[in-house]
């Protein structure tokens, strides 16, 4: 069986070059005749895709330890869906199912009435970037990353999957991420083939669809994976500016700009050039993440460390940022077009991308220190999460202001409605003084907390003052995102600065007070040899808020039969809209007594509210793409 899943890629890796580099002679030549050979040959060589990756499921739901791959990633006593989701948990086969996502995409892609309306040639300069993309993925699954290397004899258990990855969150973080990166394809192949081939028809209105879905995905996945942090790494926190976290930023920040800056292609025909160069270094800055957790090249707190695949992700993403270049320079048929002044709702949208892909170049510099910094000094540091609080919080401060005042600006300046803008910025003031009087000296949280309550404000007075939006889906879909955001700012502004923390040793019958909880330590339950657990302490804490019971929380402490030299804990908490109370068991002393990390996070649940509204109310901005000959 690792023979025939090996073979399999083997096969795809082969039809892939060959196709990409036949549909490229056949565009160059415009033999559009070739089209239809090409376009079922990435059906067969998906197939292959799909072949290898039903045979590593098949090895790992069998528990079949001859595969290295599920050796180290499952064992006997894993449950179903863990070992189900071992298929991304490892470096190798979450290259496989990055791949998988890729090569699926293209097989619907191919069946949509977007891609039917476009040229023939285009058609073909768009297999011929992306099957040269799968190509590119296949030749690290047959070298550098095989998931399908033997181990001779079998053993009779497995290593496991890492017990940090042990979380729902994990279930479904992975694969929202990769949806995420691998249907960015899509749209940035597109962008690519069309401005080469001077398509007539709007790749911005063809893959509209798959930007917007990639988008919901990636943010998902982001959202999710600030949720498992909070929930499983006892660290009290939802994000600590970790490599790893930020390599899945890195290409939001540039997905996001260009969701806004196509808006003004389709309206006004400019930015076209920038359009496709943002379409296309978004999908490179996806395979920058790969680069970031899988070639060990900057230390984190769960990469897949080194792997072999720094050096050909490195040149990948060199060659494309070439070729990108080269398509929007050289392309004859872009055109350039001038925008309106700053002050109106264009020039914000403008401006709106430039502190979106700000903000990813301080994150991409910030994240690649270590390394920048290795060419004056002997002793590379790392920036903490202080460097990017400083500098993003602001950045993240004016984007909520702008979404405050570029709904009342007209389209070619100058301001539509005075008096939704007039009244927002009465919200703004009024807001800011309430806060900041309140006891939120806190100038930048009070100026955030403040545009939140503005924009919210003004996302229902537009609904007021238009009766026609009430009736558009469009409408709902994109404000409902930015309400969705400012939501999840709110939450950013008072959880961050205004987050009361203590550590404290406690005997049983001691307690502690933060904030308005008073926390007593009741109880230690201890316990061995349970599964795959070696060793577990459970401690029982009672909590009573303003003098008023509100329950019991058991954050534990535990150590796994196959990582004996690590200790893992499982944080509680009380949940709440206003103050969640999060408690963490950091260990226990010779003398009985138990250290605890307490913290009280202000309005914390509104991010994950607020990155759930952006996700799932995005789905109303998907539209539906005209056949080709039918009025749209």
């Amino acid at each position: 069986m690792h023979l025939t899943g090996y073979v399999g890629l083997l096969f795809s890796l082969l039809a892939f070059l060959f196709l990409a580099g036949f549909a490229g002679f056949a565009a160059w030549s415009r033999r559009s005749d070739a089209l239809k050979i090409v376009e079922r040959g990435q059906l067969v060589a998906a197939g292959g895709v799909i072949f290898s990756t039903i045979l590593l499921l098949a090895g790992l739901t069998s528990r079949d330890y001859s595969f290295r791959y599920v050796y180290d990633n499952v064992d006997n006593a894993l449950s179903f869906v863990y070992t189900l989701t071992a298929l991304w948990g490892g470096r190798e086969g979450s290259l496989l199912f990055w791949e998988l996502i890729i090569a699926v995409s293209g097989m619907v892609f191919v069946a949509t009435p977007g891609y039917k309306s476009l040229s023939d040639n285009t058609k073909l300069y768009f297999w011929m970037f992306f099957l040269a993309v799968q190509g590119f993925f296949m030749l690290l699954l047959t070298g550098w990353s095989n998931p399908f290397i033997e181990i001779i004899p079998a053993p009779v258990n497995g290593r496991g999957l890492n017990p940090l990855l042990r979380n729902p969150g994990m279930i479904f973080h992975p694969p929202l991420l990769f949806l995420g990166f691998g249907l960015y394809a899509i749209p940035a192949c597109a962008a690519l083939a069309a401005s080469i081939a001077g398509e007539k028809k709007s790749w911005i209105t063809v893959v509209r669809n798959w930007n917007i879905l990639s988008w919901v995905f990636l943010t998902a996945g982001i959202v999710l994976g600030g949720w498992w942090s909070y929930m499983e790494l006892g660290w009290g926190g939802y994000w600590a500016w970790d490599p790893v976290e930020n390599a899945s930023l890195i290409p939001w920040f540039s997905g996001t700009a260009v969701l806004h800056t196509a808006i003004i292609e389709s309206r006004r025909n400019a930015l076209q050039r920038s359009n496709v160069f943002l379409m296309s270094l978004t999908f490179i800055l996806c395979i920058f993440s790969t680069y970031l957790t899988r070639s060990g090249v900057i230390q984190s707190l769960h990469s897949f460390g080194e792997s072999g695949v720094a050096q050909p992700l490195f040149w990948f993403m060199i060659v494309g940022l070439l070729v990108t270049l080269m398509v929007v320079f050289l392309s004859e048929r872009l055109t350039q077009r001038s925008l309106s002044d700053f002050l109106s709702r264009q020039g914000m949208l403008v401006i709106a991308a430039w502190f979106l892909l700000a903000l990813g170049l301080v994150v991409t510099l910030g994240t690649m220190w270590p390394v920048i910094s290795q060419i004056w000094t002997d002793s590379p540091m790392g920036l903490d999460a202080n460097f990017y609080n400083r500098v993003c919080l602001p950045f993240m401060s004016f984007l909520v202001l702008i979404f405050c005042y570029c709904p009342w600006l007209g389209w070619k300046g100058g301001i539509r409605n005075r008096k939704g803008f007039t009244a927002v910025s009465v919200v703004l003031v009024s807001s800011f003084a309430g806060f900041y009087f309140a006891g939120m000296t806190n100038v930048l949280a009070a100026l955030t907390a403040a545009a939140s309550v503005a924009a919210i404000s003004g996302i229902v007075l537009l609904f007021v003052l238009y009766p026609h939006m009430r009736n558009k889906r469009q409408s709902w879909g994109a404000y409902g995102v930015h309400l969705g955001l400012v939501l999840l700012a709110l939450g950013i502004a008072f959880s961050g600065p205004y987050k009361a923390e203590q550590e404290v040793v406690l005997a049983k019958g001691e307690f502690t007070v933060i904030g308005d909880f008073t926390l007593t330590f009741a109880s230690l339950d201890e316990d061995r040899n349970v599964d795959d657990i070696l060793a577990r302490a459970t401690a029982t804490l009672e909590v009573v808020e303003s003098g008023k019971s509100v329950g019991t929380v058991r954050p534990d402490k535990r150590i796994y039969k196959n990582f004996p030299n690590q200790q893992f804990a499982e944080v509680a908490t009380i949940p709440s809209l206003g103050d969640e109370l999060y408690v963490t068991l950091l260990g226990l002393t010779e003398d009985g007594k138990a250290s605890f990390k307490i913290s009280v996070n202000p309005l914390v649940n509104w991010i994950w509210i607020g990155g759930s509204l952006m996700c799932l109310i995005a789905f109303l901005l998907l539209r539906r793409v005209p056949r080709p000959g039918e009025v749209g």
